[in-house]
């Protein structure tokens, strides 16, 4: 019974070790689901540290030690595997080696087996999908209590002379088994908790990062502004709790809600050391209130005690910060702080989307411009020597093809947005088409088929345009004969087809690197939709080119 008492004290001695671990960042490993190999190097020395020490403690019993050595062994293979069970179980048998005694050799290998148990249970647990289990009391206790009775029936088979091991055996056989597996037990238990506890703050953390995500999602798709900044700076103080949350550009306050927005107003020039730090280093800056102190620039009746400094950074370039601040008799969470770096990567990603889709439509726009102005010109002195010529014969035609160059170029000066109707786009090129008509004459005629059902059908501007002209420039006009152009919209299995066909096939070649007008359309298409969609290009030399252009239409739905 005194022996027992004396093991189970020298227990407590691991288990406020053992504690002490699981405070500490060494214990972070375990809370993950899996363990990488240089966690499994790190848990080696920590769990032989344990083995060694449990040796070192032990009380000499008849030429031997009895010890909590096998907790260690036995809980290194039940988290880690069998791998490092049996790694830590050589070294704390080796270290007992070392001591002597006439059951060295059998102490040894005993605890490397005792190791080896463990990881066999590791791997148990694995193959029936519980790993949940691994951080099991009782499952510890069990493995232990096994692990020792082993232990015990080596030390009969390999220790000599053998009537001194059957005595060893009867004196620390029940004390250690009790011992080892219940200090196992509470060693595990006391990881357990600890590990529930980093999982319920990972959760609590998650479900506050997802609210904020959730709440200011789409606010900064205008970029960093005073009314955006405004309200994220409201979010973010309910949802984390904290006395005040400012947010800046790099020069000026944008917002400020919480304690001390009597003197820390906005638009006021950015004061604070920290933040000037923070912006000018391109680095978060903490000022705990306990080993580096916030002092207000502003008042010296300030409440604020911390600060947490985070700058935002697009393109790596510091466009402006997120500060938390708690009062003075308040300390800073470490959740708060985690939680407001991880904020401001967000909006930090946030804002270089905005300018990402600032630069890209400023791009299209630019794009529109180029389509444009690679029509106009052309087209303008074509359609002018038309109309002259018709005007000494026919003043009625010439004053209705006027019209129609007034409605084309009415219309592109109009169309400015991203997106038309095939209704709109149709009727653009109509005006276009009459007047190219009426300059061949009887050389070219056209041809429509339009599903009624895809007169709505969403489209980029200036998709029809420059493809129709190609067709007419390059294909039609150096024809002798008679040219035509069939349009043709329809439904197809992969979405709407639309397909604008002539049938001179004069300008194969070109097609092999596409025109200007046609390449824009298709990146535009392939941007917005994907790269199933776009144009696709077929030409017969001689004999008719098709250009087919392909947008998503499913289900009767307009796209």
């Amino acid at each position: 019974m005194s022996l027992i008492l004396a093991l189970l004290q020298q227990m407590s001695v691991f288990l406020v070790i053992g504690y002490l671990f699981s405070k500490s960042p060494a214990f972070r490993p375990l809370t993950g689901e899996t363990l990488r190999t240089r966690h499994k190097i790190f848990l080696y020395f920590i769990f032989s540290a344990f083995s060694i020490m449990g040796t070192y403690f032990g009380l000499p019993v008849q030429g031997a030690i009895a010890n909590t050595r096998a907790i260690g062994a036995v809980l290194a293979g039940i988290i880690g595997g069998p791998l490092l069970g049996t790694a830590v179980g050589f070294t704390g048998g080796l270290h007992r080696y070392t001591l002597g005694g006439f059951t060295a050799f059998s102490c040894g290998v005993s605890t490397t087996t005792e190791g080896l148990i463990g990881g066999l249970v590791h791997l148990y647990i694995l193959r029936k999908g519980r790993p949940e289990q691994i951080f099991s009391p009782p499952i510890a206790f069990a493995a232990t209590f096994f692990a020792e009775m082993m232990q015990m029936l080596i030390i009969l088979l390999l220790s000599r002379p053998f009537s001194d091991a059957v005595h060893l055996v009867q004196a620390i056989a029940l004390p250690m088994m009790l011992a080892n597996s219940a200090g196992a037990a509470l060693f595990m238990s006391i990881m357990r908790d600890q590990k529930s506890m980093y999982d319920k703050f990972g959760a609590i953390f998650s479900a506050r990062a997802l609210k904020v995500a959730e709440r200011t999602l789409g606010l900064l798709t205008k970029g960093l502004t005073p009314q955006s900044a405004k309200q994220i700076a409201g979010i973010i103080h309910e949802e984390t709790g904290v006395g005040a949350v400012s947010i800046t550009d790099h020069e000026r306050i944008l917002a400020y809600v919480g304690l001390g927005a009597d003197h820390h107003r906005e638009g006021q020039p950015i004061a604070s050391d920290l933040t000037i730090r923070a912006i000018r280093e391109n680095k978060v800056i903490y000022a705990d209130g306990v080993h580096e102190f916030f002092t207000c620039a502003i008042s010296p009746q300030c409440p604020l005690g911390s600060a947490l400094v985070v700058p935002l950074r697009v393109d790596g370039d510091v466009v402006g910060t997120i500060k938390l601040y708690e009062p003075k008799n308040k300390l800073f969470l470490n959740l708060n702080r985690t939680l407001g770096e991880g904020i401001a990567a967000l909006f930090s990603d946030q804002l270089l989307r905005s300018r990402y889709e600032e630069q890209k439509n400023l791009l299209i726009q630019s794009e529109l411009k180029l389509l444009q102005a690679q029509v106009n010109p052309h087209f303008l002195f074509n359609a002018l020597n038309t109309i002259i010529a018709i005007i000494r014969k026919d003043a009625g035609q010439a004053r209705e093809l006027l019209l129609h160059l007034s409605n084309f170029f009415r219309k592109n000066l109009k169309r400015s947005g991203d997106f038309s109707t095939l209704e709109e786009e149709l009727d653009h090129v109509g005006s276009y088409l009459k007047i190219e008509k009426a300059r061949f004459e009887d050389r070219l005629e056209v041809e429509m088929t339009i599903d009624p059902g895809l007169l709505k059908l969403r489209l980029p501007t200036f998709t029809l345009q420059p493809i129709i002209e190609n067709a007419i420039k390059h294909g039609i006009s150096g024809m002798l004969g008679k040219g035509i152009v069939k349009i043709v919209a329809r439904v197809h299995e992969q979405g709407a087809c639309i397909d604008i066909e002539d049938n001179a096939g004069t300008y194969c070649d070109q097609l092999h690197g596409g025109g200007l007008g046609m390449n824009i359309v298709d990146r535009r298409i392939k941007n917005l939709y994907g790269e199933r969609y776009g144009v696709q290009v077929s030409c017969k030399p001689h004999e008719a080119t098709l250009i087919t252009i392909l947008l998503p239409f499913q289900g009767g739905t307009i796209s």
